[in-house]
């Protein structure tokens, strides 16, 4: 199948802002950390809404308030899951037949690399990106019916969203697409004060992110 990665055909898509993580490294919610005065949490959704998805919702945490956002909160019907949770909640309530998946931790993410992800999917079929022999389950896009494969590795106890892709790929709910050279950088996550600095485009000057 040939696919358009600039311009992929629409999709009938919902989104899902993965933003309910500890935060333990960071010292406080990396949501709402910011980068040249915006916070991360608006920049995906700028992503996202830059896609013309419409129904987006926010993975999110009990001791945060989102209201400003506007937009539908989930969360996890059990904690200590991770992402595999806030994937799952996302399954379950999206109306599109295709989500996708936003870590909100990845300033460095594009419209058009999230484009060209786009462009490997199908109404049925959705993609994780591979980087270095490793999936990148949160920028990725499942159809609805992988909701069963996260509720069930809630139910068994199971953690780690790699498992979760790999049950999806087994099933060919979705595609395995290697990410280029010229997107890597887009894929860079912040864990740490540090990180969140380095991530700036300008970092000489951005001790002004950390009051």
């Amino acid at each position: 199948m040939k696919h358009d990665e600039t311009h992929p055909s629409p999709l009938a898509l919902s989104a899902i802002i993965l933003a309910g993580g500890a935060s333990t490294r960071m010292g406080r919610d990396k949501a709402w950390m910011e980068i040249a005065g915006r916070p991360l949490i608006e920049l995906a959704l700028q992503r996202v809404r830059e896609l013309g998805i419409m129904e987006v919702f926010i993975s999110g945490r009990i001791d945060s308030d989102y209201s400003m956002l506007r937009l539908p909160v989930l969360f996890d019907l059990e904690p200590g899951f991770g992402p595999v949770a806030g994937i799952e909640r996302g399954l379950h309530q999206c109306a599109a037949p295709l989500l996708l998946v936003l870590a909100v931790d990845l300033p460095r993410m594009s419209t058009a690399c999230l484009r060209k992800l786009l462009g490997h999917c199908d109404r049925l079929t959705g993609v994780v990106p591979r980087l270095n022999g490793r999936f990148e389950p949160l920028v990725a896009v499942y159809p609805k019916r992988c909701h069963a494969f996260a509720f069930a590795a809630i139910s068994r106890g199971q953690h780690a969203v790699q498992d979760f892709v790999r049950a999806c790929l087994t099933e060919r709910a979705i595609r395995a697409v290697p990410v280029s050279q010229a997107d890597a950088g887009c894929f860079a996550n912040c864990n740490t004060p540090a990180e969140l600095v380095r991530s700036h485009p300008d970092s000489q000057r951005a001790e002004h992110l950390f009051p």
